[in-house]
């Protein structure tokens, strides 16, 4: 996985091309941070990726994840071949959001088109299928919203040396009411979504779960207190099988990038 090494810890965040979002990119990289994974949803384009890496000088960047359904493989090919021209080895693809009856067909046939090295390419997966094809047609994994628990079976799935690694959501607050309030608003949010449904399903977590979102669910799908309580969290799922945790900062608002909790984790994650 030499084409992978990117630490134990990263993290999740959405960027586009805005001052603010080259700040905060720029920030990551001077706390230490090895790689940043661009939620897809808010990214306006391929152009935003080219923007971030040219801003900074050493982080890597993974789409985390380019829906297939909005972006071309050609497009997301060029986009690839004029970064490794500039910028080796500092952008790596992650594609999913293949909706409709058969998208493990969908993908494969983006797959097929898509000329970009298998070992820069990893699939947002959630069930044992986009598991199995992520492990067959690319360097590994990328899930969201799981356990550790899950991260041990998703190993068993992959194999020793496909790459799994998974986004977790983090609150750094202490109080735990507080921090379970600001995690279960988001946590809520994807019990919406088919996708997110059956998951959490597998998971264990059943329909009086989704509807009731009780504290232990929001434990395992969320780190929350100190930074050392959210470091151990996390490293459980590095117990398990996972390569790398990209840490996904949540704070109850919307708007600024979290950079003060970045560097309040900063220390004991990246230390």
């Amino acid at each position: 996985m030499t084409d992978h090494q990117f630490g134990p810890f990263g993290i999740t965040t959405g960027l586009d091309s805005s001052a603010e979002s080259i700040a905060a990119a720029r920030a990551a990289e001077d706390l230490g941070y090895p790689a940043i994974w661009l939620s897809g949803g808010p990214l306006p384009g391929l152009q935003t990726i080219v923007d971030l890496v040219g801003a900074t000088t050493a982080i890597k960047f993974i789409s985390g994840i380019l829906a297939v359904s909005k972006y071309s493989a050609a497009d997301v090919a060029a986009t690839y071949t004029a970064l490794e021209a500039t910028a080796p080895r500092r952008f790596t693809v992650g594609l999913g959001g293949a909706h409709g009856p058969k998208p493990i067909a969908t993908l494969n046939a983006y797959l097929d088109e898509l000329d970009v090295p298998v070992e820069r390419q990893v699939l947002a997966a959630l069930g044992p299928k986009m598991l199995k094809l992520a492990g067959e047609r690319t360097a590994g994994a990328y899930p969201f919203l799981t356990s550790a628990a899950y991260s041990a079976e998703a190993r068993k799935v992959l194999g020793p040396d496909k790459l799994l690694a998974v986004s977790h959501l983090a609150v750094l607050e202490t109080d735990a009411d507080r921090a379970r309030a600001i995690a279960r608003d988001t946590i809520g949010f994807f019990t919406r979504i088919p996708g997110y449904i059956a998951s959490l399903k597998r998971q264990g977590f059943g329909e009086s779960d989704q509807a009731e979102l009780p504290d232990h669910m929001i434990d395992a799908l969320a780190a929350w207190g100190s930074p050392a309580d959210i470091k151990a969290k996390l490293t459980e799922h590095l117990e398990a099988g996972a390569d790398h945790v990209a840490v996904n900062v949540i704070t109850g608002e919307t708007g600024p990038q979290p950079i003060e909790q970045w560097r309040a984790l900063a220390p004991t994650l990246l230390g």
